[in-house]
């Protein structure tokens, strides 16, 4: 084998082996992308204030759900908190009061009272708590949109009509708009009510949403 012919052999041995490293060398795998995180959602806020009628007791989805679809149907770029508690009263409603507003809402539907009326609680009582939430509220820049109610007949012409007049005095004295019965429509209705009486049912809340949105649009932006 002459001399040239033996450098080329060699030379294509060499080639051969560094391929073969190559092939042998370990891949780095590639790491997944990062997952992003989801954008804050900084839609200013409605806060929905109340007991069992705001939180949906009984009932799959609450008047607030729905109302939330009605704001975006509208073009309404809002964002409604359920901060409804069942059973509680207007006394129950001071204790929470301070942690709705430290979130700042645009607006605070306030939604308290029936409980403190069922229980035949002092009509001075209910009065007081909802003006404290009120005055709360409205310290930490938000409207208040305040919800009437009415008790059964057998309480009694004379209680039922202070405790109306409780919600009336207070949209006048502290200047917000009310909704003058919340379950207007829906409560003598037997189709949208549930079989206690008390609670719409998911009907009767999509009803009662489409109510509480006449007297909401005008506070919005």
């Amino acid at each position: 084998m002459t001399r040239r012919r033996l450098v080329l052999c060699l030379a294509a041995a060499l080639a051969g082996c560094a391929r073969q490293d190559r092939r042998a060398e370990p891949v780095e795998p590639v790491p997944p992308l990062a997952a992003q995180p989801a954008p804050a959602d900084e839609r200013p806020l409605i806060v929905a204030f109340g007991d069992s009628l705001t939180a949906g007791h009984g009932a799959r989805l609450s008047y607030t759900d729905f109302l939330q679809k009605e704001l975006d149907g509208r073009g309404y770029r809002y964002r409604v908190v359920n901060q409804g508690i069942s059973g509680d009263t207007t006394g129950g409603g001071i204790t929470r009061i301070d942690m709705a507003a430290r979130l700042r809402p645009h607006v605070v539907v306030l939604e308290l009272g029936a409980n403190d009326g069922l229980r035949g609680l002092p009509v001075e009582a209910t009065r007081a708590n909802l003006a404290e939430m009120i005055d709360a509220c409205q310290r930490a820049g938000a409207r208040v949109l305040l919800c009437g109610m009415t008790l059964p007949r057998n309480y009694g012409p004379e209680y039922i009509r202070s405790f109306e007049k409780i919600f009336q005095d207070l949209a006048r004295e502290k200047k917000t708009p009310l909704v003058p019965f919340f379950l207007e429509g829906v409560a003598t209705r037997s189709d949208l009510m549930q079989p206690d009486g008390l609670h719409p049912t998911m009907e009767g809340n999509a009803k009662v949403a489409l109510h509480v949105m006449k007297y909401l649009e005008p506070l919005l932006k």
